[in-house]
């Protein structure tokens, strides 16, 4: 058994959106992404579908051109390959449910 928090020791980087590995389990990670209103992840993909749940604040997220407005409770899942990227509308914390078979550092290198 695994315990993980999104709350606790969330830490918002001024300057861009900050990552963090809350578990990983025999099948998927979960991960943490703090972003501060106004910042960007630039359009990426993954090989692996992914799941995205915004847990506090309200992001953009565009989608081969077509932007959502997605609040906190909404849920979002894309099949690997799908171009996409975030916005923060205001201060948020998003989860980032990813495959076993990808990479925390994928989503890091997104953000330098």
């Amino acid at each position: 058994m695994k315990i993980a928090s999104l709350h606790k020791d969330v830490t918002f980087n001024e300057k861009k959106p900050s990552i963090s590995v809350l578990l990983e389990t025999e099948y998927a990670k979960e991960i943490r992404i703090a972003m501060k209103n106004g910042q960007l992840m630039k359009e990426h993909q993954t090989p692996f579908p992914i799941a995205v749940e915004i847990f506090e604040g309200a992001i953009s997220f565009t989608v081969r051109q077509e932007t959502y407005l997605l609040q906190k409770g909404d849920i979002i899942s894309l099949e690997g390959g799908v171009p996409h990227s975030l916005f923060a509308k205001e201060d948020s914390i998003i989860r980032l449910s990813l495959s076993k078979n990808d990479s925390e550092k994928r989503v890091k290198d997104i953000v330098q």
